[in-house]
């Protein structure tokens, strides 16, 4: 970590649930701070708000540019869009033929075994058949047909979609059609216009397409969020604010798009898992970063490993990234009784209302889970939300819940055990994730170390390691 003296310097993992700002003074001192990341009633955003106490500033107040020498950003905004299937409503301009590709997909089975295929929900929500063809060799087989491209645009446009992908049969070589496409979209209305032949230079029209469905799904809640920090800065801070990549690598904001964010905040736990476990003295790791609203999970052996395919969600990307691998599990999933069994996630209680026992509202999480079950101490909790004002924990409120859940079920369970068998639940999903990055590639983890980290990893750590087979776990102070 760079600790050179002349400004200030912020390193922000910006998640679902929680943000870390990690802090070096101008005399080149070390701190940390711990926010909600959504707290309407404190402030609008919790990564400037923590650089805003550090600098002494009150809520609201411009951050002087001048006094900061860099801050560098890890979020998984676009992360949990793809998660929770929140992401801008987007339409798809496909060569006429091909509506239907994207959903045909490869024709893989996960499952070979499955009587019922169950697919994931696409991204777009329309279709606009492009009347167009060019052949490998660049021979135009149907020119454009400009005039009904610009009547359907217009009219998914007053359908209130703002945000399009464009993908056209070989525009990878040949973008001539796609640019014009691009062109009347852009005098149609839309203000995110994602165009394959620049999202994702591929000969394969699957990978590519689904590349861009996802970049013009997701770049307009990036570019929100992103605007709404650099907003807070008077003075120029273009070249100091960066953020980063799932390659692992750090972009500007002028080049930070919806595809460059699916494992932003992610790539940089990776660096970290892997690193700690260096100066520990082991090169087989495990990174397990569970967070408030999704787990990830890496294997690495010496040297970091990338992927420029890969699949986060039910979603195909060909972009270049970390492997890691995301599930919708963390300390927010939303606990459930349905249909007589126990279930865990996909969906979130977030920041806001966040779990029940924030005292807002909030649905049964795994977090309350653990109060329940005596691994989170309300005594010790208020604190972490950096701000005494703030509610404290409701473990009453808890044990209630489970009392009046435990009835519900009446087969004899405890409110305990009952909040223990969502705890295993969950835990078994997120061990089937590092199955996923490691045994089904054939290697044995139990000569790994198990790297837990982020906010929820420490309640749940050595009950990974025990169902993984795992003897070594590694929780770092920092």
């Amino acid at each position: 970590m760079e600790r050179e003296r002349g400004g200030w310097q912020f390193w922000i993992d910006r998640g679902g649930t929680f943000t870390d700002i990690v802090a070096v003074t101008p005399e080149g001192r070390l701190s940390a701070l711990k926010l909600l990341s959504a707290a309407p009633h404190l402030y609008a955003d919790a990564a400037t708000e923590g650089i805003r106490r550090f600098l002494g500033l009150p809520p609201g107040a411009s951050i002087p540019a001048g006094q900061v020498r860099a801050v560098k950003i890890g979020t998984t905004v676009a992360t949990n869009a793809l998660l929770e299937r929140k992401g801008a409503p987007t339409v798809l301009v496909m060569t006429a033929g091909l509506e239907d590709q994207l959903e045909i997909g490869t024709q893989a089975r996960p499952d070979i075994f499955a009587r019922r295929i169950v697919k994931p929900d696409m991204l777009y929500g329309r279709v606009i058949s492009a009347s167009e063809r060019v052949r490998a060799d660049g021979h135009v087989v149907t020119p454009l047909d400009e005039a009904a491209l610009a009547a359907d645009l217009a009219a998914a446009r007053g359908e209130g979609y703002a945000s399009v992908a464009i993908v056209f049969m070989h525009a990878y070589a040949f973008p001539d059609h796609e640019l014009r496409a691009e062109a009347l979209a852009r005098e149609a209305g839309f203000t995110q216009i994602s165009v394959s032949h620049a999202v994702a230079p591929l000969i394969k029209i699957v990978p590519r397409g689904d590349t861009t469905v996802a970049d013009a799904y997701l770049s307009p809640i990036l570019r929100a969020y992103t605007e709404s920090v650099a907003r807070a800065f008077t003075g120029e801070l273009e070249t100091r604010l960066v953020f980063m990549a799932s390659s692992g690598g750090l972009k500007t904001r002028a080049h930070f798009f919806g595809r460059d964010a699916i494992l932003s905040g992610p790539a940089g736990g990776v660096v970290g898992a892997v690193e700690t476990a260096r100066r520990a003295g082991f090169d087989r790791v495990i990174g397990f970063d569970m967070g408030g609203t999704s787990t990830d999970v890496s294997h690495a052996h010496g040297v970091y490993e990338r992927t420029f395919e890969t699949e986060v969600a039910g979603v195909r990307l060909c972009v270049p990234m970390l492997r890691i691998h995301t599930v919708a599990a963390g300390g927010g999933s939303i606990l459930k009784y349905e249909a007589g069994r126990f279930q865990v996630g996909p969906e979130s209680a977030g920041s806001d209302p966040g779990p029940l026992c924030y005292g807002r509202g909030g649905p049964l999480t795994v977090t309350d889970a653990n109060v329940m079950l005596g691994k989170l101490d309300p005594a010790f909790l208020p604190r972490v939300f950096g701000q005494s004002g703030d509610a404290p924990i409701d473990a009453a409120r808890v044990r209630q819940a489970f009392a009046d859940l435990a009835r519900t079920i009446g087969n004899g369970r405890s409110p305990e055990q009952v909040a223990d068998g969502f705890i295993r639940i969950a835990v078994e999903n997120m061990a089937k994730a590092v199955k996923k990055i490691s045994v089904e590639r054939g290697y044995d983890v139990s000569r790994y170390l198990l790297n837990g980290f982020g906010s929820a990893a420490g309640q749940h750590v050595c009950l990974m390691a025990e169902t993984l087979g795992m003897s070594q776990v590694l929780i770092h102070p920092f």
